[in-house]
């Protein structure tokens, strides 16, 4: 099935709502409206408002209700409007959300799935354009996943409903309306990393929004009889290492591609997870291409601000010439 990045998150929920009752999808309207971006359209007139609510402008209160839902045998699917909107919630998510099973040494499971559209590319104001994933790949005791193409946002969203575990659930915005295939099955696990460009000589290491700029950049490179591989992550935590790893190993050069600052950020701790296991097979240092170390710009300067073709190709020159 060809279908939207969008609509393939939207025939998740409804499978989701459809077979299994204790699924809530809830949020700041995605009832009537079906979402800021319609990924929600339908649901409430499928399943009614008891099952798909609106709620206030209250993220801290969207969060804390779906935490006492769970706790009560349901399976609350959040969606958080923007991603500068979650930090209400962020005492929320941290303290309590990711911290509630080992508190309750495994007496009690919260399958909270928190669902946030990210980064930038769409033209939007302050607040709107934050790819703050690090913040929650550091917090132990969440699932942190990113779908970067249609049958990812399907059956990631999926298995991140059926899991035992809270889940946050990066959607890049930038992409929704990207079309791709989806197939009937999953075909890799929740937690599982995806090659999506075989090659030999550098491999480039990304997730969400980057993974269509890597593989522009993979092909641009290969005009210039360079063969760059293409590596999304899909899960940010728990990363899949042996997958990073054993990639590496076999090129010996990695480039780390993300949206987000490039201080702080994900790529950090991914470069230093290469250097631990692949030191000895390493024919050049681990480079980094992120956001620049300033909070997000107007929507007329966000085309420099977030990493490009260049700035990606810029980096593989370096690794491939060192």
């Amino acid at each position: 099935m060809t279908t939207t990045l969008s609509a393939a998150i939207t025939t998740a929920l409804h499978h989701a709502l459809e077979t299994d009752p204790k699924v809530l999808v809830m949020g700041q309207d995605v009832g009537g409206l079906g979402g800021v971006f319609r990924v929600t359209d339908g649901l409430q007139k499928d399943f009614g408002p008891e099952r798909v609510l609106d709620t206030p402008i209250a993220e801290a209160g969207i969060v804390g209700t779906a935490i006492g839902l769970a706790q009560r045998g349901y399976r609350p699917v959040c969606e958080i409007q923007f991603d500068g909107f979650v930090y209400p919630a962020f005492n929320q998510i941290t303290s309590q959300l990711a911290k509630m099973h080992a508190r309750s040494r495994g007496r009690l499971t919260l399958p909270v799935v928190i669902r946030i559209p990210v980064s930038g590319g769409i033209g939007a104001v302050e607040h709107h354009s934050e790819s703050n994933e690090a913040y929650f790949a550091h917090t132990a005791g969440l699932r942190v996943v990113a779908a970067a193409t249609p049958q990812d946002a399907h059956w990631l969203l999926r298995q991140a409903i059926e899991s035992e575990d809270p889940v946050i659930f990066f959607e890049p915005k930038c992409r929704y309306w990207s079309k791709g295939e989806v197939a009937a099955e999953a075909d890799l696990a929740l937690d599982a990393a995806r090659t999506v460009r075989p090659g030999a000589d550098a491999t480039l290491l990304t997730w969400g929004s980057m993974v269509e700029t890597c593989l522009a950049a993979a092909a641009a490179a290969e005009e210039e009889g360079h063969d760059l591989e293409v590596i999304d992550l899909r899960s940010l935590s728990p990363v899949d290492v042996d997958a990073l790893t054993g990639a590496v190993a076999r090129t010996g050069r990695a480039v780390v591609v993300h949206e987000a600052p490039t201080f702080g950020g994900l790529g950090g701790e991914v470069a230093a997870t290469l250097a631990e296991h692949c030191f000895d097979r390493l024919e050049a240092p681990v480079l980094r291409v992120g956001g620049f170390d300033a909070p997000y710009p107007a929507a007329r300067l966000e085309s420099h601000y977030r990493p490009d073709l260049d700035r990606v190709l810029d980096a593989v020159d370096r690794v491939l010439t060192y």
